[in-house]
């Protein structure tokens, strides 16, 4: 079984839009669809949206039933923090007595999780299938890209002191792919034991857990939706042409998303 938990709770502040960054629409769809649409298709057995306080009844008729995203399994609401809103996501996918289980393993080991941003429209087919496919291979992984440009540790002053070497660099997306019995415990040791620092979900896998994480091959074009700059940038590598495709599911989406 392998679950995608898609976050959808951000508030997108920095978008200068009343409608969350989620919800604004790209070449006439709402960008949350974007990957919805990618996961529908793919080998994922359910997704599970975690949505901001409120927006369930919206995000249900307009987005899940609109589309008809039917591997959506469940709608649930975020918490203040993105690590809140991932646990209620993982609690929705496997349930609470899976999480309350005392056992060292307390999810079925070939489960498996998907954490992504809905804010990153261009996740692919490739990237979700080779996801799934390290993360029963290694326990943890996430997709990343080699960084290109020259990085600089810089001090509290303004100054550079120093230059890693960037063939060691990867600059990380999403989807971060877990073993269910992974990334539970990881969480519940993070919940028991919070820690500064920690931004995503791999680091508490390091952390906690002391596991190693493989990088998934990503692509540059599977950026996150931020700014307004964004939306520009997400048109002009294609979100205008999403529905191009002519598959029978798609036109019947196309359509549907124009009534």
């Amino acid at each position: 079984m392998t679950t995608a938990i898609v976050l959808a709770g951000g508030s997108g502040s920095r978008m200068n839009s009343d409608k969350a960054k989620q919800y604004i629409e790209v070449g006439g769809v709402p960008l949350i669809v974007y990957s919805l649409r990618t996961f529908q298709e793919s080998p994922v057995d359910s997704i599970v949206l975690v949505v901001r306080e409120g927006d369930h009844e919206y995000v249900q008729r307009e987005i899940v039933e609109r589309f008809g995203i039917s591997k959506v399994k469940s709608i649930v609401p975020g918490g203040k923090e993105r690590f809140d809103s991932v646990w209620a996501g993982i609690q929705a996918a496997v349930g609470n007595d899976i999480i309350l289980s005392e056992t060292n393993d307390p999810a079925p080991s070939e489960d498996i999780i998907m954490i992504h941003d809905g804010a990153r429209p261009f996740v692919s087919h490739e990237m979700i299938t080779g996801s799934i496919e390290a993360a029963g291979k290694y326990g943890a992984c996430t997709v990343a890209v080699p960084v290109k440009d020259t990085i600089k540790v810089v001090d509290k002053d303004g100054f550079g002191v120093d230059t890693p070497d960037r063939t060691t660099l990867y600059q990380v997306q999403t989807p971060q792919t877990f073993r269910a019995s992974v990334i539970i415990e990881a969480h519940k040791r993070f919940r028991e034991d919070p820690r500064s620092g920690i931004t995503d979900d791999t680091m508490l896998v390091e952390e906690y857990l002391k596991q190693r994480v493989y990088m998934v091959p990503g692509d540059y074009r599977n950026l996150k939706v931020t700014t307004p700059e964004d939306i520009v940038l997400t048109e002009a590598l294609g979100g205008k042409d999403i529905y191009s495709a002519p598959s029978l599911w798609m036109r019947s989406i196309r359509s549907r998303g124009a009534e």
